[in-house]
């Protein structure tokens, strides 16, 4: 049994904006399942809609078999933990992290022990009687995430946890939801538009466009057989290359990512361009190329191959690296 199943679930704001249209998804019990998309895909208001904050117009929550559309939030047991991290500002971590599951009525006694398991886990027994004024970004979504996980929830949603964080805080708290996960492995539904943190973090994705998820499957098979040219271009950094070909008759786009470009002789070349800018990563250098088509390229260089502004460069395709989509629909064709 799913712990969680969405069945054609929709919403609708005035103004005729559909946020979400007949999404159906499907979460396994404990398993961690991350929402990807642009903005504006209907990820945030799918969350709403799970934990009660808003009421869909067509289709139905499932929570470990019980429906629950009609539900208010308190009785859902889910737990969702918001970007801003939502703390009590007059109250201390210690008692922030206690709050929801005194709500729940939980004995005293397990609330200190849940408590003190938190405390061990993410080293928060120094902040205990700090309030939320005195903690940084990173330590407020530390206590966001604990206070979540106290209440030992059924479902554990997650918007967008690490955004507006610095990248060394990002970084830090991408790892302890990865161990966190490991430790204990609540059902998770984890909402964000990074796809590094996607990729990361998940056990399944979900790539959500127009408030339809249009494919979803492990991070290393939506990465090396996306399903159409959005799934193919939103996934991956920097994203991947597209130009206008024509296959067996039929006009078709051809995929290709940065890393997969090698540079070749222009007598060798099956296609050529001029440098454009080149940046210097440290690592590697990240070319952008004006070919033969309006669309800049991207290239990525490692290593001692270097290139210069203004030089024509060619360079080839691997056959094995390269994704084929339909020019008109964007489906990918490639066995």
């Amino acid at each position: 049994m799913a712990a969680l199943s969405l069945r054609a679930l929709s919403k609708t704001f005035p103004g005729g904006v559909r946020a979400v249209d007949a999404l159906t998804l499907e979460v396994a019990p404990g398993e961690r399942v991350v929402l990807l998309g642009p903005s504006g895909c209907g990820k945030t208001t799918t969350l709403r809609l799970i934990a009660g904050l808003e009421t869909a117009d067509a289709g139905r929550v499932v929570l470990a078999g019980e429906d629950v559309t009609n539900w208010p939030p308190h009785r859902r047991g889910v737990a969702l933990v918001f970007q801003d991290a939502a703390l009590y500002p007059h109250l201390s971590v210690r008692d922030n992290l206690a709050f929801g599951a005194r709500l729940q009525k939980t004995p005293a006694d397990e609330i200190a022990a849940r408590v003190d398991t938190v405390s061990r886990r993410l080293g928060l027994a120094p902040l205990f009687d700090r309030r939320p004024e005195h903690l940084s970004g990173g330590e407020r979504r530390r206590v966001a995430l604990e206070r979540a996980l106290v209440r030992r929830p059924r479902l554990l949603l997650l918007d967008e946890p690490l955004s507006s964080l610095d990248v060394p805080a990002r970084v830090e708290l991408r790892g302890e939801l990865a161990r966190l996960h490991r430790e204990e492995p609540v059902t998770t539904l984890h909402v964000t538009h990074d796809q590094e943190e996607a990729m990361l973090l998940a056990d399944r994705l979900a790539v959500m466009r127009e408030g339809r998820v249009v494919q979803a499957g492990t991070p290393q098979e939506l990465y090396a057989r996306p399903a159409d040219s959005f799934v193919a271009g939103f996934l991956g950094s920097p994203p991947m290359n597209f130009l206008r070909r024509t296959r067996d008759g039929v006009e078709c786009l051809l995929g290709v990512r940065p890393r997969d470009l090698r540079l070749t002789s222009e007598a060798e070349a099956d296609v050529t361009a001029v440098v454009e800018n080149v940046q210097d990563l440290g690592h590697e250098r990240l070319v952008t190329l004006r070919g033969p088509q309006s669309k800049p390229m991207l290239l990525v260089l490692r290593g001692s191959e270097n290139v210069r502004l203004g030089e024509r460069v060619g360079f080839r395709f691997d056959a094995e690296t390269t994704h084929w989509f339909d020019g008109r629909t964007g489906t990918r064709l490639n066995d």
